[in-house]
């Protein structure tokens, strides 16, 4: 086991060599997913999938980074963290149970420090059958201007008109107005996309290549940006399902001690969303009892969560900004869903591991 903050990075590139070096030492297969575009350092990006364990297993654990992906640094962490830990590598083997490390599921936000692709897609929207009509969100249209105004920082009437809404809805509603996922606005915030993006082609081909076989499949999906600094809620990621929740809870609730939370019961951080990640797992590997959480470190307030996701999607609208405040964005985002200090990597270490042993304890139960 190597010391927590070695396993971190500053860079997608550094990342993904550390990565990529901790799966060859293990003796892993490994496969890489080229992107189609470069990286902020003009490096090759890539969905990089170490399988450890047997082609084909019954039972199988998929370990996700990078969905957002600036969220990358915490969850790239983790996942090399989990590389170097020889017991419980040892304890996943013993149980015969295959782990799937994706990693960088969006490489292309990872490397330049966004949350979404290089669509402006959040890929945890994409999710949806795009010859249908796509969800509606009013709540939204009726925010986007303000969101995301003429100039940046924002003016006082702008602000207040921010608080307004706030004062008049509650902060819950907003949350749920600005995250919930949008379909008619190409340049706003969590936009969903009117087509599949490339993560998402590329993530369900993994998926058929190495989880269809799976008699039994749990996932981990590594996130930041919701709830008190450091703490990392389990939330349920599936259907609205009351066997898979009871699973998911018997599974990662540590007895009471670490609670699984829903969107369905409103007992989540989160807002309930719109087409989400997870609803690729039915329709890719339809045969497989699945159960899966996103785990989520939280970081700063909500609402300096959504005021640097505001300046860095106001960024993409003005590529003309001045260099200045570009790196003001770009650390104001870097805050928003990575704390850059050791105590809170290795909270996040400590809990993950955690949940890595509980989800290989259910999976051969």
């Amino acid at each position: 086991m190597i010391p927590v903050p070695q396993a971190f990075s500053t860079s997608y590139a550094r990342a993904r060599v550390k990565f990529l070096e901790a799966a060859a030492a293990g003796g892993l297969s490994i496969r890489s997913h080229n992107h189609p575009l470069r990286g902020a350092e003009g490096e090759v990006l890539a969905m990089d999938v170490a399988l450890d364990g047997a082609p084909g297993a019954d039972r199988l654990l998929i370990v996700s980074s990078a969905c957002h992906g600036v969220e990358g640094f915490c969850g790239a962490g983790v996942q090399v963290h989990a590389l170097h830990d020889d017991d419980w590598g040892a304890r996943a083997r013993e149980a015969g149970v295959a782990v799937l490390y994706l990693h960088a599921l969006n490489p292309h936000g990872f490397s330049h420090r966004r949350r979404v692709t290089h669509e402006n897609v959040d890929l945890n929207r994409n999710f949806l059958d795009f010859s249908a009509p796509l969800p509606d969100n009013p709540a939204y249209a009726e925010l986007h201007d303000l969101l995301l105004p003429a100039t940046w920082p924002p003016g006082p009437q702008n602000e207040a008109a921010i608080e307004a809404y706030i004062a008049r809805h509650g902060l819950t509603r907003y949350q749920a107005a600005v995250s919930q996922g949008q379909y008619q606005f190409p340049d706003g915030l969590f936009f969903g996309g009117q087509a599949p993006t490339w993560s998402h082609l590329t993530l369900r081909q993994v998926l058929r290549d190495h989880a269809r076989g799976a008699r039994r499949v749990a996932w981990i999906d590594l996130h930041t940006g919701l709830g008190p600094n450091g703490v990392g809620e389990r939330i349920y990621a599936g259907r609205q399902d009351p066997q898979a929740l009871a699973r998911a809870q018997a599974w990662w609730g540590g007895g009471g001690q670490t609670a699984v939370t829903s969107v369905y019961d409103g007992s989540s951080t989160s807002a309930e969303l719109t087409g989400l990640m997870w609803c690729a797992m039915y329709e890719d590997c339809p045969d497989a009892e699945y159960t899966g959480i996103a785990l989520e470190f939280g970081t700063l307030p909500i609402t300096e969560v959504i005021e640097a996701l505001r300046a860095d999607h106001w960024l993409h609208r003005h590529p003309q900004a001045e260099e200045a405040l570009r790196v003001r964005v770009r650390q104001q985002m870097m805050d928003a869903f990575y704390t850059d200090l050791d105590a809170w990597r290795g909270q996040v270490v400590a809990q993950a591991r955690q949940a890595l042993f509980q989800a290989v304890d259910g999976l051969s139960g």
